[in-house]
């Protein structure tokens, strides 16, 4: 939001009008209305920071204030940018706390002098590092990330104990006013500093122009993340989300070794917590960790993951497969309410997709959840709901909570962690189908492109995955999906047939045609060889470009560059969205009329088209919604 030499911000923030401006920066680039406590504890903050930076002799490093962190899920209070002598950048991540005291709670928690529990801040520290080190793309320049604690307020011996409340093991260090007040040559080593020289202009620039871009996914982490290993790190809303949730799991869950919940607990009524949040805004990312947690803090609880997406619970089979107890630790979804009777500590990932039944309201099998589980963590997006038999809703599930006297607690993940951690790019995905479609001005890291016919999707396709990445074609479900004919077959039914214009001027029309995903695995019956994997690992298996993917496989997923074919049972006519359930091939779906189809039109393609962490390209069928793209995204 404001970044410079530490020497001139640092009489910068002598200037009261400097903050005014800083305020209007903040809203300026999407933050919202500043609170005005915010701006208060700039003014209380920032100025201790700079003097002390400045008497230790940086005042040439360059810093970032209110750097945002990439997905948008939290703000840095200060980034201090540096370079070894030998040129490698180094950054120092500075979180500023106006505390004197706080209560320790545990290595990972604190209670505020407000009562409020947070993160304590070394792990908050720890995890934005952790975290710029993975969203790091290959092609960045090496760097060193550390960080540090500054209480200005505290005194050392209260920064002491805070520190030794962290562990031995953090490696982030607590800075308070008794050490800021330094006046030797420690002070620029006690602000991690000491051994950083400025950075040249060019230094700046290459640091600037980093587009942070997610190097590892969720699937490759799942089961070190059961077993305690933490490589996918939790920042902002998620890491404040996974606070509250062990807050409300020690209150109404016994803790390993006990056989009850802790006395004076208020554990008799038990908790629902809700967490929503839109693509790829770290639910799931959440809902495994917190497995995790549970597992180890209350086993004898037998805390269980349900998703009612057999494709999510395939892949996340899938990826825990060497671990013994997986299948018991992802139950079916149609064991949803013999789980409810069995668990002490249940997630439920997807919520949304749960069936209603033929009763009216919360559906059954949720119902059971809220009235026997006593800790029930729920994550849902009111926004991916594309079946009329499906459509739980955060209202729904409070209202149901206190009916029985639970504790209800809200949680909203606001962060982008899909889509290069683009804001910009879900932003304009929901201003398409939702509110008033925008040109794509672009975001640096992310591609958007408009594909003229299937033929370009799929040689885009064809050539990402020759490169090495996972590339996948969704569509809308507006073609037969048929099954192999024979039991040896070693095809697939080219069900999906699109014409395209000829690329001479004059010539045929052209007719491109494809497989939808293979309902069972499809291997070769003679070398054994697979030529489709099964649909719910299509996303993520080899050979899987080959087929199409629809929203049922490719819901709760990701990948790195996603095609998306915008079939006839939605277009762009007179300005509006108009649906077409006639198009439609979805039994589930095609009897509805025009208006009730057209919300599930709109949140299908929604998912469709998040799912790409780096890249989107576009086909639509319609002339009409092609040419509507055509005004919003540019050639690259």
């Amino acid at each position: 939001m404001a970044a410079d030499r530490v020497g001139h911000l640092a009489a910068s923030v002598q200037d009261p009008a400097f903050f005014g401006r800083c305020a209007a920066r903040y809203r300026a680039v999407g933050f919202g209305e500043l609170d005005p406590a915010e701006e208060r504890s700039w003014r209380n903050s920032w100025p201790p920071l700079f003097e002390a930076l400045v008497r230790a002799g940086l005042k040439d490093l360059q810093v970032h204030l209110e750097y945002g962190t990439p997905g948008g899920g939290r703000r840095l209070d200060a980034l201090i940018v540096g370079a070894a002598p030998d040129g490698v950048l180094r950054l120092v991540i500075v979180e500023l706390k106006q505390w004197q005291t706080c209560r320790i709670l545990d290595t990972e928690r604190v209670m505020r002098s407000d009562g409020l529990v947070t993160v304590h801040p070394v792990h908050q520290v720890a995890a934005y590092r952790s975290f710029f080190q993975h969203w790091r793309p290959q092609s960045a320049p090496e760097l060193e990330v550390r960080g540090v604690v500054v209480l200005h307020n505290a005194t050392a011996a209260e920064g002491a104990a805070l520190a030794a409340g962290a562990g031995a093991d953090a490696g982030v260090p607590v800075l308070t006013g008794d050490e800021l007040a330094r006046h030797d040559e420690t002070l620029a080593r006690l602000l991690c500093c000491g051994d950083l020289v400025a950075p040249d202009a060019g230094q700046v620039e290459e640091f600037e122009s980093i587009r942070w871009q997610p190097s590892s996914r969720l699937l490759d982490h799942v089961g070190a993340d059961l077993e305690g290993s933490h490589a996918f790190a939790l920042v902002g809303d998620q890491q404040d989300a996974f606070v509250r949730v062990r807050q409300a799991a020690a209150r109404h869950l016994p803790g390993r070794g006990q056989a009850t919940a802790p006395a004076g607990g208020g554990g008799g009524g038990g908790a629902v917590i809700t967490v929503s949040g839109g693509p790829g805004s770290g639910k799931t990312a959440l809902a495994v960790r917190l497995l995790g947690r549970l597992m180890r803090a209350h086993p004898a609880t037998r805390p269980r993951f349900i998703t009612p997406s057999g494709t999510l619970r395939a892949h996340l089979l899938d990826a825990v497969r060497g671990h013994s107890a997986a299948r018991e630790l992802f139950p079916s979804a149609g064991s949803l309410r013999s789980t409810a009777r069995q668990t002490g500590a249940l997630i439920i990932d997807e919520a949304q997709r749960i069936k209603r039944g033929s009763a009216a309201g919360l559906p059954p099998d949720l119902a059971a959840v809220i009235q026997h589980v006593p800790l029930a963590v729920i994550f849902l997006d009111e926004r991916q709901i594309i079946r009329p038999d499906e459509g739980t809703t955060v209202d729904e599930i409070r209202t149901a909570a206190q009916a029985l006297g639970r504790t209800h607690h809200h949680l909203e993940l606001t962060g982008s962690f899909r889509c290069s951690g683009s804001a910009a790019y879900t932003a304009w995905v929901d201003n398409l189908l939702y509110g008033t479609p925008q040109p794509w001005t672009g975001h640096a890291g992310y591609e958007l492109a408009l594909a003229g016919d299937p033929f370009q999707l799929q040689e885009w396709i064809d050539q990402a995955t020759t490169a090495g990445h996972t590339a996948r074609t969704t569509a809308g479900f507006c073609w037969e999906w048929s099954r192999p004919r024979a039991s040896g077959a070693t095809a697939l039914p080219l069900d999906i047939s699109i014409d395209a214009p000829s690329t001479i001027p004059g010539g045929p029309t052209r007719t491109w045609r494809a497989a939808w995903n293979a309902s069972s695995a499809l291997t070769d019956p003679d070398d054994g060889r697979l030529i489709a994997p099964h649909s719910q690992l299509w996303a993520s298996h080899t050979g899987g470009h080959q087929q199409i993917g629809c929203i049922y496989t490719a819901q709760g997923l990701e990948y790195h560059h996603a095609g998306v074919i915008i079939g006839p049972d939605l277009t762009w006519t007179d300005g509006h969205w108009h649906a077409h359930p006639e198009e439609s091939q979805d039994t589930a779906l095609r009897h509805l009329t025009p208006t009730q189809y057209l919300p599930y039109a709109l949140n299908t393609y929604r998912v469709l088209l998040t799912r790409g962490t780096h890249t989107t390209h576009i086909h639509a069928t319609a002339p009409d919604t092609h040419d509507l793209l055509q005004t919003l995204i540019h050639p690259n």
